[in-house]
């Protein structure tokens, strides 16, 4: 919504996108008028970014694209980023459908919505259904209708939510992720409205597959969303942040790494003699030592020489062998 119903604003969002290393951009496609009835309140985050004057009705029309927007912004996307829409209602996702955008969003509001989820479920794309203000049970009845009415389980991503702008800490509740995750067994990701970056880079680190950060040029503009959005410069250190996590998930294997092969003999010990021994001496704790760098018998191997007669003679700090 951070495009204010400007085409150039929103030109200048997938750009900055581009830039920042975003997979993708997140649009919305809907009929203000099939969306919300003309007094409906606006929501308490609304009103602090949004005139007293204006109504949630006029403030949704505002930022409603019309189809020739979608069309111009998803060519403006092509070989740049992935143009993806989130949609409210059927018309707007029919529209979506016929103009192939290969991913669809189901807003969190609309996991309750009978009808919008029974048609999306018909159209067999790809979908991403976000979870703000659900219950567990209320995830798998969305998701019963979706595949009863033809969609894949396959081709169905969850994020997990917290519906509030911004999200306070302690009512994000990330462990959600890993409870979706066991108890759906989908791709399940997560939808960010906290201030900063720390968030949902954590994410990524428990498990998160996607990550939706809403993105501003600039939090000071007038707007619903933009204060619990990420300018650009946070954009660009959340996505660099997240593929260095990415790398570091690993496969979960506990074994040495190729740079750690090379560091075992440095820092790693032997046994050595604690100091001159004679050929017959035993071996003990007096005359045995454990010392850098590896190579010789391993420390682990200190219970089998204690006792055992040595067959040569050693200085002070010289390898033992068997």
């Amino acid at each position: 919504m951070n495009h204010n119903g400007s085409i150039d604003l929103a030109k200048e969002l997938i750009d900055q996108a581009v830039i920042c290393g975003a997979d993708a951009i997140k649009f919305q496609s809907f009929k203000a008028e099939n969306m919300v009835v003309k007094n409906a309140p606006k929501a308490e985050y609304q009103k602090t970014s949004v005139s007293d004057n204006i109504s949630q009705f006029d403030l949704i029309s505002a930022l409603e694209l019309k189809k020739e927007d979608l069309i111009f912004l998803n060519n403006y996307c092509k070989d740049k980023i992935e143009f993806i829409c989130s949609v409210f209602d059927e018309a707007s996702a029919l529209l979506l459908h016929e103009l192939d955008i290969n991913i669809i969003k189901i807003p969190s509001g609309e996991i309750t919505n009978f009808p919008l989820l029974q048609y999306l479920g018909s159209l067999n794309t790809k979908l991403i259904l976000s979870t703000g203000m659900s219950t567990m049970q209320e995830i798998k009845d969305a998701l019963d209708v979706l595949t009863i009415s033809g969609a894949q389980k396959s081709n169905i991503s969850i994020l997990h939510c917290t519906s509030e702008y911004p999200a306070p800490f302690d009512e994000v509740n990330l462990s959600a992720i890993k409870s979706i995750k066991n108890e759906f067994d989908l791709n399940v990701g997560y939808s960010d409205h906290t201030c900063g970056t720390e968030i949902p880079i954590a994410a990524v680190a428990l498990g998160a597959k996607i990550i939706e950060k809403h993105f501003t040029l600039d939090r000071e503009m007038i707007g619903p969303d933009h204060k619990a959005s990420a300018d650009p410069n946070e954009l660009k250190t959340m996505v660099n942040a997240i593929r260095n996590v990415e790398q570091a998930i690993g496969n979960g294997i506990k074994r040495p790494t190729k740079s750690e092969i090379n560091n075992i003999v440095v820092v790693r010990k032997s046994i050595v003699a604690a100091k001159n021994i004679k050929k017959d001496d035993l071996f003990s704790e007096k005359n045995l030592t454990t010392k850098r760098p590896a190579g010789g018998i391993s420390p682990m191997m200190w219970s089998k020489l204690i006792g055992k007669k040595a067959t040569k003679s050693y200085v002070m700090d010289e390898f033992i062998e068997f």
